[in-house]
């Protein structure tokens, strides 16, 4: 018996691969095509297989919160998530429209605040935000770019609209599970990626690295990638870049700073470091200027940043733009600094510290998103419709004991994409992740990460909850 898609059920939601009537949308013909050509029993086994690969591969990351044992096997489905050109074409320019503001908007607020002073954001929104620096007042960074790597997180709702859920500024992970979905791809599909125009992403790396070297003003200039170690949920991604690059992967101990500048400790002795991607956060760079517990940073690195003397990327001070609450004035920040109108809207947020938006919130919290406004990867998180009565009350209190931290959202109905659940397709919601570089001009990788709540009826798309992921195509 053949693998079918016949009696696959989008329930009501919008489907990426499915229109509403059932008929097959644009640029999965193919792919539907000759899936439905293997039988049930060699579909499953390419699952297998490609399961077998990631686990060879030891593609993981960490879930800090389980007891038995932290490290996972990132989940994959076979079944890709494919965009059609028109739509990408909105994406990208949608993300090169919101990147180029936030990148004004930070230049600003670390500087002239002139935002502020015109009054479009409230100062206590800025100034209350654990992010907000203030060492970083007055500092230029090199070239006057501060998001040098994004993964902004896309959704399509029930009419199959684009939204961006959030903006990933600080240290933006998953670019690896990207690049390794595709490879697996190529694998399990040979025959159908061969005959389908999909974009390709495997230059990742060397755009990652040509934006490392724009952002020096030395001709040859030394990259590192600065690693917390090898307990970070991340650490597969940041050994991973630092190979497909060919620079040197590096800790807290490998790196001083010494006469000025930041130096390598080699085998043959210091070298001076120009550029170094960081996958640490903001406050654990400096013990002597953030975090004085910090065991993962370098004394002494912020000032010869301050200096001039070595680029990080992203900009230390970046984070005060992942706030969720800055999100919700995004909108207002793309008319301020660019006088347009948002090419793809955000959700609709409620922003807890004003009085007339925490009073519908408490009101209503059995419908809505409650987020924490510094938390990530699912955590710090009420999704309304699936709590219980203690929870909402819970949540109730914290928001009324520190309204500033928390914004809310209604609860979407995220699209959905067919996936392998046992030996059927059944439809799993998602979301979009894809990567833009800034260097010289602003670079929207032609993909992302497509994530999928595994779990059925979960709208938690987070590897940390339970998710996975997917193979994203964009057309040519």
């Amino acid at each position: 018996m053949n693998f079918s898609f016949k009696n696959y059920d989008p329930e009501g939601f919008f489907d990426e691969m499915f229109e509403a009537d059932g008929s097959v949308r644009l640029g999965y013909e193919h792919f539907k095509e000759r899936v439905e050509q293997l039988s049930q029993e060699e579909f499953l086994s390419r699952q297998q297989s490609a399961e077998r690969a990631l686990m060879a591969m030891g593609i993981t990351f960490n879930v800090y919160a389980e007891n038995e044992g932290t490290e996972r096997i990132m989940p994959v489905d076979i079944i890709p998530r494919i965009v059609e050109t028109k739509e990408w074409e909105k994406i990208e320019k949608g993300l090169i429209q919101r990147i180029t503001a936030l990148n004004l908007f930070l230049n600003d607020i670390y500087s002239d605040q002139k935002i502020i002073k015109d009054g479009i954001i409230p100062a206590e929104v800025i100034h209350s935000s654990k992010d907000f620096l203030k060492p970083c007042i007055g500092i230029k960074p090199a070239k006057n770019i501060y998001i040098h790597i994004t993964g902004t997180d896309l959704i399509r709702g029930s009419d199959g609209e684009y939204m961006i859920l959030e903006d990933n500024l600080r240290c933006p992970s998953g670019v690896s599970y990207m690049m390794e979905n595709r490879e697996l791809l190529k694998q399990t599909f040979p025959e159908v990626v061969a005959k389908t125009q999909i974009r390709p992403i495997s230059d990742y790396p060397n755009k990652l690295l040509e934006m490392l070297r724009f952002i020096s003003d030395r001709p040859d200039p030394t990259v590192v990638v600065l690693t917390p170690g090898i307990y970070n949920s991340a650490y597969f991604e940041h050994s991973y870049l630092a190979q497909q690059m060919g620079v040197e992967l590096v800790d807290a101990r490998d790196l001083v700073v010494h006469e000025g500048y930041v130096k390598m400790r080699t085998t043959k002795g210091f070298q001076i470091v120009d550029v170094i991607y960081r996958r640490i956060d903001d406050t654990f760079l400096d013990p002597t200027v953030f975090n004085p517990d910090s065991m993962i940073g370098i004394p002494g690195i912020f000032d010869v940043y301050k200096n001039g003397k070595v680029a990080i990327a992203n900009a230390p001070g970046t984070g005060v733009a992942d706030d969720k609450v800055i999100y919700a004035y995004v909108p207002r920040i793309i008319k301020y600094y660019l006088n347009e109108e948002p090419i793809i809207q955000n959700v609709k947020t409620y922003i807890c510290s004003e009085e007339e938006d925490r009073n519908y919130v408490l009101a209503n919290i059995e419908k809505l998103v409650v987020k924490e406004a510094n938390e990530a990867g699912g955590y710090g998180m009420l999704i309304g419709p699936k709590s219980t009565k203690e929870e909402q009350e819970k949540f109730k209190a914290l928001i009324l004991s520190n309204p500033r931290n928390y914004i809310a959202q209604p609860t979407i109905s995220l699209s959905r994409v067919p996936c392998l659940i046992e030996d059927h397709a059944e439809g799993r919601h998602v979301d979009l992740r894809p990567y833009i570089l800034y260097g010289d001009g602003v670079n929207v990788m032609p993909g992302g990460l497509t994530r999928v709540a595994l779990r059925k009826g979960s709208l938690v798309v987070n590897s940390s909850q339970g998710g996975g992921s997917k193979d994203t195509w964009v057309m040519y």
